[in-house]
């Protein structure tokens, strides 16, 4: 199978990836995957063929390396060496959009429907930043949501409705000695399953637009942030989960948003 990448990509040394047969190595991409090639049968990389999902698991058998590519709903395309590896250091890989090698869709050439999709994402982009600046400059709070791991504190100050959207306004200060280099913050809803097996279910919640979310949150310095989301509405067996996940790092914090402040924002 031949695949056609919309531009030229610099050959650079491929991200290697480990694995072995005695645990499951757990690959998350920012989009659902829609196929997933290994090039030896050595390597099986499994993933929800029926319901696209954003994770595949990975195992190995000893033997030689071979490469792993992966490509998303939206046509991002990902590509890894996998080489098998008796004792595993790390079994999650957060894989960020910045790792696509390339996208498989061919480039639009109508200048019409360019111009024309352009306009009206430019009019709703334009409404986002100046309400999302709007309210990082009001002094309104929702409630104290916060949560503290190592000098790091991530909060929510406020949950506003506007029009058919939601607005979480974040805040994330650094009050250790180190820079934080952010890998990623990402919204779930969790759902809690009664009964005598209790168990929990996430559902990611893709934003429809970030505002001002950094990469870097220097020491002794606070930034502030707002993820717009569709609007919704939770029962009392769900909640709201913000995961902040470090680069290369441990501080990592899961914030836990009660159903009572989803469902009475601002």
């Amino acid at each position: 199978m031949v695949f056609c990448i919309n531009h030229m990509i610099a050959q650079q040394p491929l991200d290697t990836i480990y694995a072995n047969d005695t645990k499951n190595v757990a690959l998350f991409f920012p989009e659902p995957i829609r196929q997933g090639i290994t090039g030896s049968d050595n390597f099986v990389f499994t993933y929800n063929r029926e319901k696209e999902q954003y994770f595949g698991l990975l195992q190995a058998k000893p033997g030689k390396e071979s490469n792993l590519l992966v490509i998303n709903r939206n046509g991002s395309i990902f590509s890894y060496i996998v080489r098998y590896k008796k004792q595993l250091s790390k079994l999650n890989y957060f894989i960020p959009l910045s790792n696509s090698i390339g996208n498989e869709k061919p480039t639009v050439t109508d200048s019409t429907k360019v111009v024309t999709s352009e306009k009206r994402i430019d009019n709703s982009t334009y409404y986002y930043q100046k309400f999302c600046s709007y309210l990082l400059n009001r002094n309104q709070r929702i409630g104290r949501i916060k949560k503290r791991n190592e000098g790091i504190t991530l909060s929510v100050e406020n949950i506003v409705f506007d029009k058919e959207e939601l607005y979480f306004v974040i805040q994330v200060e650094n009050n250790s000695t180190l820079d934080y280099d952010l890998n990623f913050l990402n919204l779930f809803v969790e759902t809690r399953q009664k009964g005598k097996k209790k168990s929990l279910q996430r559902l990611y919640q893709k934003p429809i637009y970030k505002y001002q979310l950094p990469s870097k949150v220097v020491e002794g310095k606070k930034v502030r942030l707002v993820y717009v989301i569709s609007k919704f509405s939770l029962s009392s067996e769900r909640r709201v989960i913000l995961e902040l996940n470090e680069k290369d790092g441990e501080r990592n914090i899961e914030l836990k948003v009660s159903h009572r402040f989803i469902n009475n924002p601002n």
